[in-house]
Protein backbone atom coordinates (compact mmCIF):
# COMPACT_ATOMS: atom_id res chain seq x y z
CA UNK A 1 0.00 0.00 0.00
CA UNK A 2 2.60 2.37 0.71
CA UNK A 3 4.22 1.96 -2.70
CA UNK A 4 0.92 2.52 -4.38
CA UNK A 5 0.15 5.76 -2.08
CA UNK A 6 3.76 7.40 -3.62
CA UNK A 7 2.47 6.17 -6.91
CA UNK A 8 -0.76 7.94 -6.80
CA UNK A 9 0.77 10.87 -5.42
CA UNK A 10 3.38 11.46 -7.72
CA UNK A 11 3.07 14.26 -10.26
CA UNK A 12 0.44 14.41 -12.48
CA UNK A 13 2.08 15.53 -15.50
CA UNK A 14 4.28 12.49 -15.11
CA UNK A 15 3.66 9.27 -17.13
CA UNK A 16 2.62 5.93 -14.79
CA UNK A 17 5.95 4.08 -15.73
CA UNK A 18 8.02 7.76 -14.67
CA UNK A 19 6.29 7.61 -11.72
CA UNK A 20 6.47 3.79 -10.47
CA UNK A 21 10.41 3.92 -11.28
CA UNK A 22 10.71 7.24 -8.89
CA UNK A 23 8.56 5.13 -6.27
CA UNK A 24 11.28 1.87 -7.09
CA UNK A 25 13.63 4.29 -6.33
CA UNK A 26 12.14 6.01 -3.00
CA UNK A 27 11.98 1.83 -2.10
CA UNK A 28 15.74 1.10 -2.62
CA UNK A 29 16.49 4.02 -0.45
CA UNK A 30 14.23 2.99 2.11
CA UNK A 31 14.60 -0.62 2.58
CA UNK A 32 18.73 0.51 2.74
CA UNK A 33 19.53 -1.85 -0.63
CA UNK A 34 23.09 -1.60 -2.20
CA UNK A 35 24.86 -1.97 -5.17
CA UNK A 36 23.82 -6.23 -6.23
CA UNK A 37 20.67 -6.14 -4.06
CA UNK A 38 18.31 -8.05 -5.35
CA UNK A 39 15.10 -6.27 -6.31
CA UNK A 40 11.26 -8.04 -6.03
CA UNK A 41 10.39 -9.55 -9.21
CA UNK A 42 7.95 -8.37 -11.39
CA UNK A 43 4.54 -9.86 -9.96
CA UNK A 44 5.30 -8.55 -6.75
CA UNK A 45 6.53 -4.90 -8.25
CA UNK A 46 2.46 -5.15 -9.94
CA UNK A 47 1.49 -6.07 -6.37
CA UNK A 48 3.29 -3.52 -4.53
CA UNK A 49 2.43 -0.34 -7.24
CA UNK A 50 -0.97 -1.43 -8.33
CA UNK A 51 -0.05 -1.15 -11.96
CA UNK A 52 0.01 -3.12 -15.18
CA UNK A 53 2.85 -5.44 -16.39
CA UNK A 54 3.64 -3.12 -19.07
CA UNK A 55 3.59 -0.11 -16.57
CA UNK A 56 6.07 -2.08 -14.10
CA UNK A 57 8.52 -3.09 -17.55
CA UNK A 58 8.42 0.36 -19.03
CA UNK A 59 9.37 2.02 -15.59
CA UNK A 60 12.48 -0.90 -15.51
CA UNK A 61 13.53 0.04 -18.79
CA UNK A 62 13.80 3.65 -17.36
CA UNK A 63 15.55 2.50 -14.58
CA UNK A 64 18.16 0.39 -16.48
CA UNK A 65 18.54 3.52 -19.13
CA UNK A 66 19.64 5.87 -16.35
CA UNK A 67 22.22 3.26 -14.81
CA UNK A 68 20.35 2.46 -12.00
CA UNK A 69 19.14 -0.72 -12.31
CA UNK A 70 20.78 -3.89 -14.00
CA UNK A 71 18.63 -6.52 -15.44
CA UNK A 72 20.48 -10.46 -15.65
CA UNK A 73 19.13 -13.35 -17.46
CA UNK A 74 19.32 -17.14 -16.49
CA UNK A 75 19.84 -19.08 -13.41
CA UNK A 76 20.22 -16.71 -10.84
CA UNK A 77 18.73 -13.70 -12.81
CA UNK A 78 16.46 -11.21 -12.16
CA UNK A 79 16.83 -7.37 -11.70
CA UNK A 80 19.34 -5.91 -9.32
CA UNK A 81 20.22 -2.35 -7.94
CA UNK A 82 23.53 -0.54 -9.80
CA UNK A 83 25.65 1.87 -9.22
CA UNK A 84 26.15 4.36 -11.70
CA UNK A 85 29.55 5.31 -12.17
CA UNK A 86 31.37 8.58 -12.24
CA UNK A 87 32.07 8.72 -15.97
CA UNK A 88 28.73 7.47 -17.11
CA UNK A 89 27.17 10.57 -14.78
CA UNK A 90 29.35 13.14 -16.29
CA UNK A 91 28.58 12.12 -19.91
CA UNK A 92 24.93 12.18 -18.59
CA UNK A 93 25.62 15.49 -17.49
CA UNK A 94 27.42 16.37 -20.71
CA UNK A 95 24.64 15.42 -22.79
CA UNK A 96 22.79 18.20 -20.89
CA UNK A 97 24.95 20.56 -22.22
CA UNK A 98 25.59 19.13 -25.71
CA UNK A 99 23.50 22.07 -27.71
CA UNK A 100 23.88 25.21 -24.69
CA UNK A 101 26.62 27.53 -25.57
CA UNK A 102 28.95 27.54 -22.78
CA UNK A 103 31.47 29.57 -23.01
CA UNK A 104 35.53 29.31 -21.34
CA UNK A 105 34.43 32.14 -19.45
CA UNK A 106 31.61 30.31 -18.21
CA UNK A 107 34.03 27.18 -17.10
CA UNK A 108 36.51 28.93 -15.82
CA UNK A 109 34.48 31.21 -13.67
CA UNK A 110 33.75 28.08 -11.66
CA UNK A 111 36.98 26.55 -11.66
CA UNK A 112 37.97 29.62 -10.15
CA UNK A 113 35.34 29.60 -7.76
CA UNK A 114 36.03 25.47 -6.73
CA UNK A 115 39.67 24.40 -7.59
CA UNK A 116 41.43 26.11 -4.99
CA UNK A 117 39.31 25.02 -2.33
CA UNK A 118 40.01 21.47 -3.50
CA UNK A 119 43.35 22.35 -3.78
CA UNK A 120 43.93 23.52 -0.10
CA UNK A 121 41.33 20.97 1.28
CA UNK A 122 44.02 18.11 -0.05
CA UNK A 123 46.70 19.74 1.47
CA UNK A 124 48.47 17.43 3.64
CA UNK A 125 46.05 14.59 2.92
CA UNK A 126 47.38 12.89 -0.20
CA UNK A 127 49.02 9.51 -0.18
CA UNK A 128 52.48 8.79 -1.73
CA UNK A 129 50.38 6.35 -3.94
CA UNK A 130 48.13 9.18 -4.94
CA UNK A 131 50.91 11.87 -5.01
CA UNK A 132 52.86 9.73 -7.53
CA UNK A 133 50.07 9.67 -9.90
CA UNK A 134 50.16 13.39 -10.19
CA UNK A 135 53.83 13.41 -10.74
CA UNK A 136 53.38 11.04 -13.75
CA UNK A 137 51.09 12.79 -15.58
CA UNK A 138 53.03 15.86 -15.24
CA UNK A 139 56.10 14.06 -16.30
CA UNK A 140 53.72 13.16 -19.49
CA UNK A 141 54.72 16.77 -21.16
CA UNK A 142 58.08 17.70 -19.07
CA UNK A 143 58.72 19.41 -22.50
CA UNK A 144 57.07 21.83 -24.95
CA UNK A 145 55.34 19.84 -27.78
CA UNK A 146 56.99 19.36 -31.05
CA UNK A 147 53.91 19.24 -33.48
CA UNK A 148 50.24 19.63 -32.94
CA UNK A 149 49.24 16.37 -32.50
CA UNK A 150 51.61 16.70 -29.12
CA UNK A 151 50.32 19.59 -28.08
CA UNK A 152 47.25 18.10 -28.19
CA UNK A 153 48.14 15.18 -26.33
CA UNK A 154 49.59 17.70 -24.10
CA UNK A 155 46.30 20.00 -23.42
CA UNK A 156 44.30 16.64 -22.68
CA UNK A 157 46.89 15.55 -20.13
CA UNK A 158 47.32 18.63 -18.28
CA UNK A 159 43.53 18.72 -17.57
CA UNK A 160 44.00 14.75 -16.67
CA UNK A 161 45.87 16.67 -13.79
CA UNK A 162 42.67 18.32 -12.40
CA UNK A 163 40.76 15.12 -12.96
CA UNK A 164 42.84 13.42 -10.83
CA UNK A 165 42.71 16.07 -8.29
CA UNK A 166 38.93 15.80 -8.27
CA UNK A 167 38.96 11.88 -7.99
CA UNK A 168 40.81 12.75 -4.62
CA UNK A 169 38.66 14.88 -3.59
CA UNK A 170 37.16 14.34 0.31
CA UNK A 171 33.99 16.00 -0.38
CA UNK A 172 32.22 14.01 -3.62
CA UNK A 173 30.11 16.42 -4.61
CA UNK A 174 32.67 19.02 -5.17
CA UNK A 175 35.04 16.13 -6.58
CA UNK A 176 32.30 15.32 -9.05
CA UNK A 177 31.86 18.88 -10.31
CA UNK A 178 35.56 19.75 -10.71
CA UNK A 179 35.85 16.37 -12.84
CA UNK A 180 33.26 17.52 -14.64
CA UNK A 181 34.65 21.04 -15.48
CA UNK A 182 37.87 19.42 -16.45
CA UNK A 183 35.96 16.92 -18.64
CA UNK A 184 33.86 19.33 -20.45
CA UNK A 185 36.99 21.67 -21.05
CA UNK A 186 38.97 18.68 -22.45
CA UNK A 187 36.14 17.87 -25.08
CA UNK A 188 35.88 21.74 -25.74
CA UNK A 189 39.63 22.38 -26.06
CA UNK A 190 39.29 19.26 -28.98
CA UNK A 191 36.27 20.55 -30.45
CA UNK A 192 37.34 24.07 -30.80
CA UNK A 193 40.91 23.05 -31.64
CA UNK A 194 42.00 25.33 -29.04
CA UNK A 195 45.93 23.66 -28.78
CA UNK A 196 46.48 25.36 -32.13
CA UNK A 197 48.97 27.23 -32.63
CA UNK A 198 50.81 25.46 -30.32
CA UNK A 199 51.27 28.19 -27.17
CA UNK A 200 54.81 27.37 -25.38
CA UNK A 201 53.38 30.16 -22.43
CA UNK A 202 50.79 28.18 -21.77
CA UNK A 203 52.44 25.03 -21.51
CA UNK A 204 55.74 26.71 -19.57
CA UNK A 205 52.96 28.45 -16.73
CA UNK A 206 50.49 25.85 -16.59
CA UNK A 207 52.96 23.03 -15.44
CA UNK A 208 55.15 25.52 -13.34
CA UNK A 209 51.73 26.00 -10.96
CA UNK A 210 51.45 22.59 -11.17
CA UNK A 211 54.89 21.50 -10.11
CA UNK A 212 54.41 24.50 -7.31
CA UNK A 213 50.93 22.84 -5.90
CA UNK A 214 52.32 19.57 -5.93
CA UNK A 215 55.01 21.21 -3.57
CA UNK A 216 52.83 22.38 -1.60
CA UNK A 217 50.03 19.64 -1.12
CA UNK A 218 53.56 16.99 0.29
CA UNK A 219 53.99 20.36 2.56
CA UNK A 220 50.82 20.04 3.88
CA UNK A 221 50.66 23.62 3.11
CA UNK A 222 46.78 24.56 2.75
CA UNK A 223 46.93 28.40 2.37
CA UNK A 224 49.86 28.15 -0.43
CA UNK A 225 47.70 25.44 -2.12
CA UNK A 226 45.05 27.31 -2.46
CA UNK A 227 46.78 30.63 -3.47
CA UNK A 228 48.43 28.49 -6.12
CA UNK A 229 45.46 26.96 -7.43
CA UNK A 230 44.14 30.41 -7.67
CA UNK A 231 46.94 32.14 -9.67
CA UNK A 232 47.00 28.89 -11.88
CA UNK A 233 43.15 29.53 -12.43
CA UNK A 234 43.58 32.59 -13.87
CA UNK A 235 46.31 32.95 -15.68
CA UNK A 236 44.71 29.68 -17.54
CA UNK A 237 41.72 31.62 -17.97
CA UNK A 238 43.33 34.32 -19.77
CA UNK A 239 45.62 32.66 -22.02
CA UNK A 240 43.07 29.73 -23.12
CA UNK A 241 40.65 32.85 -23.83
CA UNK A 242 43.65 33.78 -26.19
CA UNK A 243 43.97 30.65 -27.79
CA UNK A 244 40.16 30.97 -28.50
CA UNK A 245 40.49 34.43 -30.11
CA UNK A 246 43.50 33.34 -32.01
CA UNK A 247 41.25 30.79 -33.65
CA UNK A 248 38.60 32.93 -34.38
CA UNK A 249 41.07 35.30 -36.25
CA UNK A 250 42.35 32.61 -38.01
CA UNK A 251 38.82 31.74 -39.51
CA UNK A 252 37.74 34.53 -39.87
CA UNK A 253 40.64 35.40 -42.64
CA UNK A 254 40.88 31.87 -44.09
Amino acid sequence: MKGRRQVANGAERRSRPVQVAEAIKDYVVEEGLRMGDRLPGEAELIARFGMSKGTIREAMRILEAQGLVKTRTGPGGGSFVHEVSRERAQALLGNYFYFRDLTLKDIYQMRRWLEPELAASLAGKLTDAQLSRLDAVVETYDHPSSDVEEEREQHIASLRFHQLLAEFARNELLGFVIGFMAQILSDLTIYRRLYEPANPELWEKGRAYQLELLDALRRGDADRARLVMADHMATAEQLMEGQEAEMLKRFLTA
